[in-house]
């Protein structure tokens, strides 16, 4: 099939990457968002899917909006028998979605229906999913609400943090998407409408939902802490400043011996009580600096007794 791509961040790169190393198909063009500023320079800067797009030598689309009629007239002129989408980033409507004769495809990173919307890795983290996984389904009017093609399981490991998560899930989803173009293209897969039961909903993560609250049992706020990775980060306050934790914590089983938030310093090791158990704090950001070990940081700003994380 001659497919045009759209996706934007560095987590649709492998999808992109599993279609142009197609024998079966061609990747006539990419469609990505504009280029946004970044660094310190806020330089603008094309999505990785456009930099990789560019290198590959293939068309690359960055409309405003995918009604824009200029963007619409050359989608028509490419011709796709289909759209495969990873993280795109604008919503796509009619007459867009009537262009390509064999639809839109989307790579969804949750078993639908659960985990509809924008964080579905995020959100499956914060409810202590076991298990998670990714969908292929044909876009319609809907959130994320469009028969199934196909779909995979994966693990959700006690450790793991939304990042790495995703990282496995958009590898082992790339895999998976270029077989439903093949199983599309033969016409051996036919897809499915989702089940009326199940449905839960990701809406994005945003900063407020990140802030630690210290009386949550210990289980929740590990939880918040791996969701929240890499971003938007959770957070708490120290003596009247932010202070991220970027790295995971470690549940302690022995009995809870600080108040939620009070904080007890060893020579290698910072502990912060909670609503159930005490932890182990991993990395942690203060504002305006970078990551560095809780043990390090502790030593720095000198924790007196009694000392708590989010007090007012």
């Amino acid at each position: 099939m001659r497919l045009v791509f759209a996706g934007t961040p560095e987590v649709a790169v492998p999808a992109l990457e599993a279609l142009l190393a197609s024998e079966r198909h061609e990747v006539v063009a990419v469609v990505t968002r504009p280029d946004a500023p970044a660094g310190r320079g806020r330089k603008l800067v094309a999505s990785p899917v456009g930099q990789r797009a560019a290198e590959a030598g293939i068309e690359v689309l960055k409309p405003a909006k995918p009604s824009e009629p200029e963007f619409l007239a050359r989608l028509a002129e490419l011709a796709p028998d289909c759209c495969p989408v990873v993280a795109y980033g604008a919503l796509l409507r009619e007459p867009a979605l009537e262009i390509p004769a064999r639809g839109w495809v989307n790579l969804h990173f949750s078993l639908l229906p659960a985990w509809r919307g924008a964080a579905p890795v995020q959100h499956a983290v914060l409810a202590g999913d076991q298990v998670t996984g990714a969908s292929t389904f044909l876009i319609e009017r809907g959130l994320d609400s469009g028969p199934v093609f196909g779909v995979l399981t994966e693990e959700i490991r006690p450790s793991d943090t939304s990042g790495v998560l995703l990282d496995r899930l958009a590898r082992s989803g790339a895999g998976l998407l270029a077989a439903t173009m093949d199983g599309i293209e033969d016409g051996s897969l036919v897809a499915v409408p989702q089940p009326a039961d199940g449905i839960t909903l990701a809406p994005k993560i945003n900063v407020e939902d990140a802030r630690i609250e210290w009386n949550h049992p210990a289980l929740r706020i590990d939880r918040l802490v791996r969701g929240c990775a890499p971003a938007p980060g959770a957070w708490t306050t120290f003596r009247g400043e932010r202070l991220k934790l970027s790295g995971p914590v470690k549940l302690l089983t022995d009995a809870a011996e600080l108040a939620p938030g009070e904080l007890a310093v060893s020579k290698n090791a910072v502990r912060a009580g909670t609503g159930s158990h005490d932890i182990e704090l991993g990395e942690v950001q203060p504002q305006g600096k970078k990551p560095m070990r809780a043990a390090d940081w502790a030593r720095g700003v000198r924790i007196e007794s009694g000392e708590r994380l989010g007090a007012a």
